[in-house]
């Protein structure tokens, strides 16, 4: 039995130093960014990514397949919950309230924050540099190459049309907006961003009807679009398009370029 002790306590204390080598190289992680939920889910190793936040896990917010949001455990962001699970970092948002990233901080736990990208390059940008942090560059990489083979595999070539997009809650998307980018590049000029409109910005009505697009196309709930006049307009095709391909970059761009090229191949 004493043999048998010893042999235990040997084998712990070989272990020890190699558990906590692999800490080092992938440090577990919370993601408390729907966007960056999306992006650690491709390219963290297994077991690395211990949570993910609970906007991934309602479809109506989620970047994310909802197959793939179902293999993590989700969390809130409450302080309190994610240091329950002891992880070595946190990834959030550059508006995490200081009170929440102090406790973080206090507790031991490395925080790192993203910001909402505009461009493909931005995206890039935030995929290799959430790779840098975690441990996982040579992934971030190969998400990054393949990104940008996919952005241009999804490019019209051809003649762009006048299109009116329309998000949740009746705004548009602005010049320097990574949907605005998305738009022209599937083959689309944003009215919008011609009327000088910046992201977030609401278009009257009287504005469309005044100077009607080729294309009006909705994601998500707009009351909008719900005015009976819209429908009296003669020479405007309407579209939809899910509203949670327009919330992130990294892995959400090629399927919203998919869909919105469907769009274009569809008007006459």
């Amino acid at each position: 039995m004493r043999l048998g002790a010893a042999l235990l306590l040997m084998l712990a204390g070989c272990a020890q130093p190699e558990t906590e080598r692999a800490s080092a190289e992938h440090p577990t992680i919370v993601s408390l960014n729907p966007c960056a939920d999306a992006i650690l889910a491709e390219i963290t190793a297994p077991g690395q990514l211990l949570a993910i936040s609970h906007y991934s896990h309602d479809p109506s917010a989620s970047s994310m397949l909802a197959e793939d949001a179902a293999r993590y455990a989700s969390r809130g962001g409450t302080a309190e919950e994610v240091i329950a699970l002891a992880p070595d970092m946190v990834v959030g948002d550059i508006f995490m309230a200081p009170a929440t990233r102090r406790a973080f901080e206090q507790a031991g736990i490395h925080v790192e924050t993203i910001g909402i990208v505009s461009t493909l390059e931005e995206s890039i940008a935030q995929i290799e540099g959430l790779g840098e942090a975690t441990g996982n560059s040579t992934a971030a990489a190969e998400m990054s190459s393949a990104l940008e083979t996919q952005w241009t595999e999804f490019g019209w070539q051809g003649e762009r049309i006048p299109a009116l997009l329309i998000q949740q809650g009746d705004i548009v998307p602005g010049e320097q907006s990574l949907a605005h980018a998305m738009l022209e590049h599937a083959g689309f000029s944003s009215l919008s961003a011609a009327r000088g409109l910046g992201q977030g910005a609401y278009l009257p009505l009287e504005q469309v009807l005044a100077d009607p697009p080729q294309v009006v196309i909705a994601a998500g709930d707009t009351r909008m679009l719900e005015h009976p006049v819209l429908g009296e307009l003669s020479g405007v095709e309407r579209h939809n398009l899910d509203s949670s391909l327009l919330y992130c970059g990294g892995p959400t761009i090629p399927r919203a370029l998919e869909h919105l090229l469907e769009i274009r191949r569809q008007v006459g």
